[in-house]
């Protein structure tokens, strides 16, 4: 019976063991050609897979030329848009970005500017 208790306690001890990730997923949609148009709203959506972000942003139009790198950097999230030596005209996108964190972030940088994360379990 010991053994039992023993074995369940190592068990639950070793599941509450996790590493640190951040995962993230984006969905491009071009909506017209230039970046006149781009605003500048973003909509947050939380739910129990992460966040979902939504908003629009001017990238080149050519899809080998664009690169989004998802990094952790203590409490925030910090989102880029590689477009280093991109060659190919702008144009502006709808942007879908999912990420996925453990431990939970308070921050979310996407290119230069912050936007703090806003729960009520904080």
């Amino acid at each position: 019976m010991k053994f039992i208790f023993f074995f369940a306690f190592v068990v639950i001890l070793c599941a509450c063991n996790r590493d640190e990730y951040v995962t993230s997923k984006v969905k491009l949609s071009r909506v017209a050609d230039g970046c006149a148009s781009v605003s500048a709203a973003m909509r947050s959506i939380s739910n129990i897979g992460g966040e979902r972000f939504e908003f629009q942003k001017c990238l080149p139009d050519d899809e080998k030329q664009r690169r989004v790198i998802a990094e952790r950097k203590g409490d925030t999230v910090v989102v880029r848009f590689d477009t280093k030596g991109a060659t190919a005209p702008l144009a502006t996108f709808d942007v879908i970005l999912d990420i996925d964190s453990y431990p939970a972030y308070r921050f979310i940088t996407i290119d230069d500017n912050t936007f703090p994360m806003t729960r009520e379990d904080y």
